[in-house]
């Protein structure tokens, strides 16, 4: 499959994903809103993966290019493409679907579990993955309503709406199973000032490096949730 790529800081791409992909030998692009905003058109795409990032889907005065990208992600899901969203990804898909994007209660920043809310169960294959409650890295301040006939998968015990599935084709993850050890260094050296706020679910940067035993377990759900997305 064709699959390009969102990326909108240079300290948050794609990890295991792109390894994924190209153990698969599926074919990745790239647009890099902060090196360059060209999109490809999206006739000559099968899939997309968009990234997450420090801006907000609001943030459309400080980088213009987010309406470009929201446009884009619109013709998409017009087109009926498949589209995985992590964190800041996730947000503007559910955007675009016409869900609203706000302030979380808490800011989650480190290693937490994830396990099932009531409506997992209506997908039996995220209950299978999520019912062991698993440990995944997070970093977001912000938080996604569900859009329509969505219905609320994954919780924390900090956030509910921590996952969505539109359909087969159109999947939003609020965390991070993507990450790797060079993702993880990259995301907390250029992250330090949000790791020095006080917080009930913001870890620090040495317990979270401590923690880097369960980047294979994300991985591993990451792999399987690829599986389902592409297969």
């Amino acid at each position: 499959m064709k699959v390009h790529c969102l990326t909108h800081v240079s300290y948050e791409g794609p990890g295991y994903i792109l390894q994924w992909l190209e153990k698969k030998e599926h074919s990745i692009t790239f647009t890099r809103f902060y090196e360059d905003a060209a999109l490809p058109d999206v006739s000559s795409i099968d899939a997309v993966v968009v990234m997450g990032g420090p801006m907000g889907t609001s943030d459309e005065e400080n980088f213009p290019w987010l309406r470009k990208e929201k446009e884009f992600l619109y013709r998409c899901i017009a087109a009926g493409k498949r589209i995985l969203g992590i964190c800041l990804g996730a947000q503007l898909i559910a955007e675009v679907l016409g869900a609203d994007i706000h302030t979380a209660p808490y800011k989650e920043i480190g290693w937490f579990p994830v396990y099932p809310a009531e409506n997992t169960l209506q997908t039996t294959w995220f209950t299978q993955l999520f019912e062991q409650k698993p440990t995944l890295f997070h970093w977001h301040g912000d938080q996604f309503m569900l859009p329509q006939k969505s219905p609320d998968l994954l919780k924390t015990d900090a956030l509910s709406h921590q996952a969505f599935l539109c359909g087969n084709g159109i999947i939003g993850l609020q965390f991070h199973a993507e990450v790797t050890e060079y993702s993880l260094n990259d995301m907390l050296e250029n992250g330090k000032n949000e790791l020095s706020e006080n917080g009930k679910y913001i870890q620090n940067a040495d317990f979270i490096r401590c923690n880097s035993h369960f980047i294979p377990s994300c991985n591993r759900l990451m792999s399987q949730i690829l599986e389902k997305w592409l297969g």
